[in-house]
This record gives structure tokens, C-alpha cells and sequence, in this order.
């Protein structure tokens, strides 16, 4: 499992000390990542669910490649992480990355 870099509790709050350049990068990915409508959707959809099956996205409208995109960005961003039963994938928020960006946009 990657290790991300803890981003300050008040780090974009009034009077927020500067960010240094590995939170700023950090913090900016995960950002980017929800960039997408169709990713702000998924993050969505697990929020609401826990652990989802990669077939319950299917009803996006979406092929299965792009879904897989998607997928992928929010991995290689720490939002979103993955198990394997045998052939399935089963994914879930992680919880310590939605907070941060949570803390990141708290006044």
C-alpha cells in the first residue's frame, strides 16, 4: 500500500501556515483527480456504499476501459483503493485522504 504525504489539519484556512512543496503537490493530485465528472461520481457512489464492486459502476454509461481509467486515476491519487476476490475488484474510499481534503477546504 503507498504512503501519502499528511497534509496540516488548517492548511488552506486564513492565517494557514505555507504548505510545504510535497503537501502542495499532494494535495493539488487529489484535487485533479476530482476533476472529472465522472470520477466525482464514483467518489460519490462510494461514499454513499462502503466497498462497491467494480460492476455496480457499469450503469455510468461508461465502457469497461474507461470505467477502469477512472478507476485508476482515484487509486494513483490515494482516494479510492481496491481488493481482489478472486475475479472481482472491490472499491473503497479511503477514509484518511477524503478528510484531508475535507481539512484542506474547512475555514
Amino acid at each position: 500500500m503507498k504512503t501519502f504525504a499528511t497534509i496540516p489539519a488548517s492548511c488552506c484556512a486564513p492565517g494557514a501556515p505555507p504548505l510545504s512543496d510535497e503537501a502542495r503537490t499532494a494535495l493539488a493530485a487529489r484535487f485533479k483527480a476530482l476533476g472529472d465528472p465522472t470520477r466525482v461520481a464514483i467518489v460519490n457512489r462510494l461514499a454513499g456504499a462502503g466497498e462497491v464492486c467494480v460492476c455496480a459502476f457499469e450503469d455510468l454509461g461508461l465502457s469497461q476501459p474507461t470505467i477502469s481509467h477512472h478507476l485508476r486515476i482515484l487509486r494513483e491519487a490515494g482516494l479510492i483503493d481496491v481488493s481482489r476476490r478472486g475475479t472481482w475488484a472491490y472499491y473503497s474510499l479511503v477514509p484518511e485522504s477524503v478528510e484531508r481534503l475535507s481539512r484542506a477546504l474547512a475555514a
